[in-house]
């Protein structure tokens, strides 16, 4: 059975240049010619242009793309490689959400942590006191990006405001659960992003939201690039 390119695009809305495009990027097998030097297309390319749409929402165009180009290419190990990347990407995304969400259980009432109340500006030495933590840690925590407080421009001191405590009291929270400093800094540039704790319940529910999205997405895109694979 013969296709024309017109034949692939209408099944996904996409215009013929598209898959002119996909085929030059090496994302469809070479197609064949009519005499007269007209792309012919045969059902193979129908599968492999929905194996590649169906991956794209799960690990990207860009990585889409080098996986098809792996199995097309007859590596299939570069290919597994490439989805063993995504899987672990997604894994990681997880566990970061995991842990902004233990965190923040120990920041609200009802949690095993719930702070005393913040007013005004505090300093390192009755923060640290408050934690039962040296004023080191904190500096430690400073020079890696966690929390950076304010100088006072008389003194030179550092200053926590109310926002810097509560990056505190979350990175406390998770060095206690044992994740790295690394992985706190991203924990605490979502909350910020979000504009604090509070705010952040919508944020998390969007995120999960869309790791589970993305997680369909792979198991959809497993399935049409293994229906490919196996395609005679």
């Amino acid at each position: 059975m013969r296709l024309r390119p017109i034949d692939l695009a209408r099944e996904h809305g996409l215009s013929t240049q598209a898959v002119r495009n996909y085929e030059e990027a090496g994302i469809l097998p070479p197609a064949g010619r009519s005499p007269s030097g007209y792309r012919l297309y045969a059902p193979r390319h129908a599968a492999a242009l929905r194996a590649f749409l169906a991956l794209a929402p799960a690990h990207g165009h860009a990585t889409a793309g080098a996986i098809m180009r792996a199995v097309n290419g007859g590596e299939v190990e570069e290919a597994l490689r490439l989805i063993d990347g995504s899987h672990a990407q997604l894994a990681d995304d997880r566990r970061t959400l995991e842990e902004v969400e233990e965190a923040l259980r120990g920041l609200t009432p009802g949690g095993e942590r719930p702070p005393e109340p913040v007013e005004g500006v505090t300093f390192i030495g009755p923060l640290a006191h408050r934690l039962g933590i040296r004023p080191a840690t904190l500096r430690t925590w400073e020079r890696a990006g966690l929390v950076v407080p304010r100088r006072d421009p008389r003194t030179g001191y550092r200053v926590y405001t109310p926002a810097d405590v509560r990056d505190v009291l979350l990175a406390h929270q998770l060095r206690r659960g044992g994740y790295g400093l690394e992985r706190i800094a991203r924990v605490l540039e979502r909350v910020r992003a979000a504009g604090g704790a509070g705010p952040l319940g919508a944020t998390l529910r969007e995120w999960r939201d869309r790791l589970t999205a993305r997680g369909l997405a792979m198991l959809a895109g497993a399935a049409a690039l293994d229906s490919y694979r196996r395609f005679p």
